[in-house]
């Protein structure tokens, strides 16, 4: 890789990190320092994922109007501003603002960051990204194990953590990324893209692909949220949460070779993939329904991730054989969106469905929303032409 590239992968390293330290604590926070339930918990995450939706679509056309370096460095210094403020006042309502705030920040950030990665090495193709996906897993695993250690001694530890991180971030794109030039792109807008979709049919398959993704990314922020202070209540402590997202970003890292090995044997199409993902993602919930201790919550969370390994990569690459030629990132968009989405109305859902009833009947709900996705899986490309050319892209996702 060349050395730009390495220079991304170590900001997005560092700032991940630093995220790290936050955000799978969140929820306890809200729920055991400031007093407040788990309903209204899950609505200050969904504006902190709506104000990171905002940022990303404002991220991409900034991208394109002044370029990676400026676009960074506003996000960056949005995101700071923010968290520094927040390691010296953390009251409520002030938390929910300084959280929006953050949302913006990093998610101007993100495709910012991608975008250059894509620039700074064309010919690396898919690799520019693979490296940053992996940075990114590897920094949830190292912030996640530092932030339930720091949260031990002091909640303020964590702000003060994730501020310094910032920092640093910040340091190696002010002296790195100004080096970097990246070619501007077309900016075209959803509306644009939507009155120049040509193939119904295809459309209408990714849509009902992405319903069901929408209820499995429901689910899984669910570990984030609701899940977080049901460790809480069984008396697991917040080094141990923690270091079950380490064990995430860890397989994630390390065990990919292996799960896509077993995928070329096992899954000989992209639908089978995600099946077998669902499968999986259906018994790591069934596992957290009669969880009572930390190594229920840890084998449920190996489960768990194996089957995000399965799922998460198949849906963007059913989106890219389904996309008409020129429609790829339009495409891509509707996925990505539709995990957002999931993001933002999951934590309100499982909050509801915790505080009004109880524990056990959220994961009941969540497994028949995950039933739901796999109906849905089966189901979105019955409706495809069987002209010769589209049977062949069905035929790859079938």
């Amino acid at each position: 890789m060349p050395r730009s590239l390495w220079l991304l992968v170590m900001g997005m390293l560092i700032n991940v990190t630093g995220a790290s330290f936050l955000w799978p604590l969140n929820t306890i926070y809200i729920h055991d320092h400031l007093g407040k339930s788990l309903s209204m918990a899950g609505i200050v995450l969904m504006l902190n994922a709506g104000a990171s939706v905002i940022g990303n679509l404002l991220g991409g056309v900034l991208f394109d109007k002044i370029g990676g370096y400026k676009s960074i460095l506003l996000g960056i210094l949005i995101t700071l501003s923010a968290l520094i403020t927040l390691v010296f006042f953390q009251e409520w309502p002030l938390y929910i603002f300084l959280l929006v705030v953050i949302g913006l920040g990093s998610g101007i950030v993100f495709p910012a960051m991608y975008a250059m990665g894509g620039t700074v090495w064309p010919e690396g193709g898919r690799k520019a990204f693979n490296a940053l996906y992996v940075a990114q897993n590897a920094g949830v695993a190292l912030g996640s194990a530092l932030g339930g250690l720091v949260a031990s001694y002091s909640f303020s530890y964590i702000f003060i953590a994730n501020a310094v991180m910032y920092v640093v971030f910040f340091l190696i794109a002010v002296f790195s990324y100004h080096k970097m030039s990246a070619e501007k792109a077309k900016q075209v807008s959803v509306l644009d893209e939507m009155s120049l979709v040509q193939n119904k049919a295809k459309f209408q398959a990714l849509l009902t692909l992405c319903g069901g993704y929408l209820l499995c990314w429901v689910a899984y922020s669910q570990w984030a949220s609701t899940i977080s202070v049901y460790t809480q209540e069984l008396h697991i402590s917040l080094k141990q949460y923690s270091f079950l997202w380490t064990i995430n970003g860890l397989i994630i890292v390390l065990g990919q070779p292996m799960i896509n090995a077993f995928i070329k044997v096992a899954a000989k199409t992209l639908k089978v993939q995600i099946l077998l993902g669902i499968t999986i993602f259906i018994a790591s919930f069934a596992i957290i329904s009669v969880a009572q201790q930390f190594s229920h919550f840890l084998a449920a969370m190996i489960v768990l991730t194996i089957g995000e390994m399965f799922v998460w990569p198949a849906v963007p690459t059913i989106a890219s054989v389904l996309a008409p030629k020129g429609r790829e990132g339009f495409y891509q968009g509707v996925v990505n969106s539709t995990a957002t989405g999931g993001r933002m109305i999951g934590p309100l859902i499982g909050g509801i469905l915790a505080d009004y009833y109880n524990m056990n009947i959220l994961f009941y709900v969540l497994i028949g929303f995950l039933v739901i996705s796999m109906f849905t899986t089966i189901a979105y490309n019955r409706k495809l032409n069987k002209a010769k050319h589209l049977d062949m892209a069905a035929g790859a996702v079938s």
